[in-house]
């Protein structure tokens, strides 16, 4: 299916839709977003999936990890996600220590997403460990959307931002955590930092939709950061981020314009202002007298 048609179809994207998808052969585009107005620019350009996620924590907070970040704050974005989209699928990410507590923690926060949120489906990090909250969360009607390899929440366990997967015994524990998800009932899957190969052996072993960051491109669907897809992040260039437009560099050239024009007197011109006050005739003076003039010859009734 061609991009156009994928963006002038107007049906909304569901959970069975991006799964049939999978068994379709059609490549799932996923991209975060954190407004009413990215959801709005990414829905109108037919990506399938919105993930308002933990990411926000460090794009959009300027935070140095995703760890700080609260369920309360992803759901307020997720509010505005769902004002601006029409037929994308929102997802919403459950932030650290929002799911590992306890399941009935999890499932309580999950809810949260739906009710409050507006998100059509939870994504929690998270592989063997994880299943059984991903299973009593599913079978409480909530979708999930489930992420292995390198998963940031880990960060500190991990020493890092470091690719996972890289030796056979490594890799062989990913997998394992592929499988436990998907068997527990996940709709799909995130695979992000792990080798290419990696990434098709589990694509070809799970039977849900996997969606590669940073795992190559043999996913059955891709996702990337907003701001650095539009090249918000001038600072963060990871190797796996293709930029498709460089709006930093775009944004401080027209603020620059702007501030040049304000200093040089030429914004506002007439065109941007509403001119002049329009001149009126004075009213005609009413015959009598008025309540004013009684008040003052006569002074006040009584």
């Amino acid at each position: 299916m061609t991009g156009s048609a994928h963006a002038s179809d107007e049906r909304p994207v569901t959970v069975p839709r991006l799964r049939k998808m999978k068994r379709d052969g059609q490549r799932i585009t996923m991209v975060t977003a954190y407004d009413a107005t990215f959801a709005r620019l990414f829905d109108d350009a037919g990506i399938e999936v919105l993930l308002v996620g933990d990411s926000l924590g460090m794009v959009v907070q300027g935070q140095d990890s995703t760890l700080p970040v609260t369920v309360d704050e992803v759901i307020y974005h997720c509010r505005a996600v769902a004002r601006g989209t029409r037929r994308a699928h929102v997802v919403g990410d459950m932030p650290f220590l929002s799911w590992q507590v306890s399941p009935e923690k999890a499932l309580e926060n999950a809810g949260r997403f739906l009710s409050e949120g507006g998100a059509q489906s939870v994504k929690l990090e998270g592989g063997v460990d994880a299943a059984p909250t991903i299973e009593r969360i599913v079978h409480a009607g909530i979708p999930v959307m489930a992420h292995v390899g390198l998963t940031p929440q880990s960060v500190h366990a991990m020493g890092g931002f470091r690719v996972q997967g890289r030796t056979e015994e490594t890799a062989a524990r990913v997998l394992a955590d592929a499988k436990a998800v998907a068997q527990a009932g996940a709709y799909a899957l995130v695979l992000e930092g792990i080798p290419t190969d990696l990434a098709q052996r589990i694509t070809e072993a799970v039977d849900i939709p996997t969606i590669g960051i940073g795992a190559g491109p043999h996913c059955d669907g891709q996702v990337l950061v907003c701001y650095d897809l539009l090249g918000l992040t001038p600072d963060l260039k990871p190797k796996f981020v293709k930029r498709y437009a460089e709006f930093f560099e775009e944004g401080v050239a027209a603020a620059r314009r702007y501030r040049d024009e304000v200093r040089a007197g030429t914004f506002p011109s007439e065109e941007y202002s509403f001119g002049k006050v329009k001149k009126t005739e004075a009213p005609a003076p009413k015959s009598g007298l008025s309540l004013v003039h009684v008040r003052t010859v006569y002074g006040p009734k009584g």
